[in-house]
């Protein structure tokens, strides 16, 4: 095993965990052992975490926990970005030293973690390298989201001549989605409150308001139709494109399940897709919105502005 030369590393280091499914107040900061990187493992000193509405909900009820095979006690968060600081046996990608991101399901947020060098992240772990000119706060945020919207783009495919209706646009994967359609070519019409209609324009969307009368509100933006739509909030965008006339299978859903409409999921993200948005974000043709940072003490309050689905963009955990 390669260790660094001059290492740093505690015995112990602070991790959140759930000891009681819940919501935020059943999160804790402990200290922990610092784990130690097997045979095809490495070791990431964790800089940020980047939180995901999936991120308290797989925590929130121990029959939903259950579905995503988590028990208790359990670690918190799935997206992480940091610097690798030790390596296993066989380990041939990576170095000491090197910036990585990715996921690791149900335990991101903390001091240290230990991924698989060719893992998932539901099995041991997801990393890659961070490019040169992406800060890690905004690496901690690309995994989940980017997986996510490059999943409903995959499903709806949107080009030149096409126009996307977008529900929840101003969201974590919101901000992907807009904008990576955008690159597509397509014009993209983003549901979202009246205080995110600023934000949407920077991202290159067209706002409407969500809630009743919608369809209507979209027609007024789009006499000539709709022809794609992504549902990333729940139910009521997919439905408003049925009715405007857009065909179920140009149409997606992250969060809900609807009959005869296929549902986007990251983990069935086409390969590479993550690391193509990692260099956009690179070149700066696409940018993330961070819409607040906590440190991992303020745990709770971060998990607070997360679960209320209304923040704009990002929010993430510096350790």
């Amino acid at each position: 095993m390669k260790e660094p030369s001059n290492p740093t590393s505690a015995p112990t280091g602070r991790a959140v965990q759930f000891e009681s499914f819940g919501g935020p107040e059943a999160l804790s900061v402990r200290e922990v052992p610092v784990p130690q990187a097997g045979s095809g493992q490495i070791r990431v000193r964790v800089i940020a975490a980047g939180l995901n509405p999936m991120d308290w909900f797989m925590t929130s009820d121990a029959e939903t926990a259950a579905r995503f095979g988590l028990s208790l006690p359990r670690g918190f968060g799935t997206d992480y970005a940091g610097v690798v600081d030790q390596v296993g046996d066989g380990v041939s990608k990576f170095v000491v030293g090197d910036r990585v991101f990715g996921g690791a399901l149900s335990r991101a947020v903390a001091d240290y973690i230990v991924v698989d060098e060719a893992g998932t992240i539901v099995a041991g772990g997801e990393v890659h390298r961070t490019p040169d000119g992406v800060d890690d706060r905004t690496a901690a945020t690309l995994t989940i989201a980017g997986r996510t919207a490059a999943a409903a783009l995959a499903v709806v495919k949107p080009g030149p001549g096409d126009t996307v209706l977008v529900g929840g646009a101003g969201g974590g994967v919101g901000v992907f989605a807009v904008q990576l359609a955008r690159l597509a070519g397509a014009r993209v019409i983003g549901t979202g409150s009246a205080a995110s209609a600023e934000a949407l324009r920077a991202l290159g969307a067209e706002p409407v308001a969500y809630g009743d009368g919608l369809v209507d509100r979209v027609r007024a933006l789009a006499p000539a139709g709709v022809t794609a739509a992504m549902d990333l909030h729940g139910t009521d965008t997919a439905q408003a494109a049925r009715e405007l006339g857009v065909p179920d299978e140009r149409i997606t859903s992250i969060a809900a399940q609807i009959e005869g409409i296929t549902p986007a999921n990251g983990a069935n993200a086409t390969p590479g897709a993550l690391a193509d948005i990692a260099d956009l974000v690179a070149a700066g043709r696409l940018r993330v919105s961070i819409a607040a940072t906590f440190p991992v003490e303020q745990i709770r309050e971060a998990v607070d502005l997360q679960a209320a689905r209304h923040v704009h963009g990002k929010v993430v955990i510096d350790l």
